[in-house]
């Protein structure tokens, strides 16, 4: 009778998780690979197309034009948010005077909502009237165009977003480099390692984990992009930023191709877990592991 009611209580401690599980996450990944096969826009009945959209998905330029269009966030973004997350957690990781308040001050727009954010920078990318622009005309310089022109359009979103979130993995990688045992420092120390040496042979060998969940991290958040090109340039100029996860949600919610929309976003998906498998891969192999 007792073992009988300790199976009852783990039951009773476990359904709350799987409630949430089955209403949140189980039904609606079913229900889209179900609806992949529909045509529907809520208020018609559903129509079986079989792979009418996949089909379309095949032929569909401005999906590829998006898919291009993130790729080209990614490769802007990775890599300058984890080069600018690197050197600030190298500089806060040093003794210097208010170390406490400049963490606090790196990380406090990762708490801060990205639509506040996104309108703030916004403002200082106008043309006319933004900061940016009238600094350069202080200066002597010729007006950019951050928001309306197609070649600096996903570069000035791209700078965007790695401000809102280096606080992250600057706190991520603090955390790697206080981890690496401070005889390895005092050893070089006695055989006159330069500071890029320590840094080149010690440092980044010893936090190859931590630059690998970064990678992980910020490319899986680099193609969730979103709320900045929705708020910031509806996907424009001339759909330069149109980013994959946007047009997803225009298809469905825009012109209610719900079928639709569940193709792409099965196929966004299988892409993103493609891309982050290549990165383990290769991180993997490069490190030796």
């Amino acid at each position: 009778m007792i073992v009988k009611l300790k199976n009852i209580t783990g039951y009773l401690m476990v359904m709350p998780y799987l409630i949430h599980f089955s209403i949140f996450i189980a039904f609606p990944i079913l229900f889209s690979l179900f609806l992949m096969f529909h045509r529907w826009n809520i208020i018609s009945p559903m129509e079986f197309v079989g792979l009418k959209n996949f089909y379309r998905l095949l032929h569909d330029y401005y999906f590829w034009r998006s898919i291009v269009n993130t790729l080209v966030f990614l490769v802007i973004h990775v890599p300058l948010q984890i080069m600018t997350a690197l050197f600030f957690a190298e500089l806060l990781n040093q003794k210097i005077h208010l170390r406490g308040f400049f963490r606090a001050a790196f990380f406090l727009p990762v708490v801060v909502s990205g639509v506040v954010v996104t309108m703030l920078w916004e403002q200082l990318y106008g043309f006319d009237t933004g900061l940016l622009n009238r600094i350069l005309v202080n200066l002597g310089l010729d007006k950019i165009g951050w928001l309306i022109s197609p070649q600096m359009a996903m570069p000035s979103i791209a700078i965007m977003a790695t401000w809102k979130n280096v606080g992250l993995y600057i706190i991520l990688f603090l955390v790697g480099l206080q981890s690496v045992p401070a005889h390895y420092y005092e050893a070089a120390d006695l055989e006159g390692a330069s500071h890029w040496q320590k840094f080149r042979y010690i440092t980044l060998p010893s936090i190859n984990p931590t630059i690998f969940m970064v990678v992980i991290l910020s490319t899986i958040g680099g193609f969730s992009l979103f709320i900045e090109p929705y708020i910031m340039t509806s996907g424009g100029p001339l759909n330069s930023t149109l980013s994959a996860v946007l047009y997803i949600y225009k298809q469905g919610f825009f012109y209610y191709h719900m079928g639709y929309a569940a193709t792409l976003g099965f196929f966004f998906a299988m892409l993103i877990l493609l891309v982050v498998f290549l990165q383990k891969r290769f991180i993997e192999r490069d490190t030796g592991r």
